[in-house]
């Protein structure tokens, strides 16, 4: 059995080598879709009986792990100099400094990296993380994995 929960945030970015209007400084409406596989819990009289996870719980781990990190957040690329710069002009800024450029196909792997592990598989009915999708915008979006 597959669920997905959805979850939206808003943060900016720029893709510093970009030929048209992603160099430039703007932000996106994110969702993300977090895919989890299982099998129903059959343990009786449990709080998940039923259900492969709680959909609380995908959200709360969600929020925890990646959500809150990136909402209202500057998502930078670390090799960006000119950024970095110009955020570390700005105190108390809301920034999160990747190692990667924050195209939606890095973001997608990224939050899918750092979710993996944080899925666990408490009733033994083989949880995991099967796929995070990530839109940009409502019609571009990259899957992770594919």
């Amino acid at each position: 059995m597959k669920i997905t929960r959805r979850l939206e945030f808003d943060a900016g970015h720029r893709i510093p080598n970009h030929n048209s209007q992603c160099k430039h400084l703007h932000g996106h409406r994110y969702a993300i879709e977090i895919t989890l596989s299982g099998e129903v819990i059959k343990a009786a009289g449990v709080s998940d009986e039923g259900m492969v996870m709680d959909f609380s719980d995908v959200k709360r781990i969600a929020k925890e792990q990646v959500v809150d990190a990136w909402d209202h957040a500057f998502l930078v690329y670390r090799g960006d100099k000119v950024m970095m710069d110009f955020l570390a002009t700005m105190p108390d800024h809301k920034t999160v400094v990747l190692d990667v450029i924050p195209t939606v196909e890095n973001l997608a792997l990224v939050a899918f990296e750092t979710l993996v592990g944080a899925y666990r598989d408490t009733y033994g009915n083989h949880l995991r993380l099967e796929r995070i999708r990530l839109y940009e915008t409502p019609n571009n979006w990259a899957d992770y994995p594919n």
